[in-house]
């Protein structure tokens, strides 16, 4: 069973870049066939998906955020990361890392972890 953990800080100024990064056990982020996902949600909204890295290192984003949130892996780490640039309180969520069978699913999830974006 796929094991998917999040870290990063909880709390980040405005202005400033968050990286969060998912650590993948039991599995590896090179396996075909899977897409490894990050997705948000703010308070009281709804899930919005940010982007996504594949097994074989491509990389697709969500049109509305691609210029802030590049997805970039470290193989030998096992983990992929979320960066997120020019935060504002509007980026305020809990961020979640996932697993699916292909590009757009959800199979598997992490705990998730909050982000505060505050002065």
């Amino acid at each position: 069973q796929v094991q998917l953990q999040e870290s990063g800080p909880g709390l980040v100024k405005p202005s400033q870049t968050l990286s969060l990064t998912c650590t993948v056990s039991v599995g590896s982020i090179t396996t075909n066939y899977y897409f490894w996902s990050w997705i948000l949600q703010p308070p009281g909204k709804g899930l919005e998906w940010v982007g996504a890295i594949a097994y074989s290192g491509s990389t697709y984003y969500s049109p509305s955020l691609k210029s802030r949130t590049p997805v970039t892996r470290d193989t030998s780490k096992n983990q992929f990361t979320l960066q997120l640039r020019s935060v504002t309180p509007e980026d305020t969520a809990v961020y979640c890392c996932t697993r699916g069978h292909e590009l757009g699913t959800n199979d598997d999830w992490g705990q998730g972890t909050q982000v505060t974006v505050s002065a």
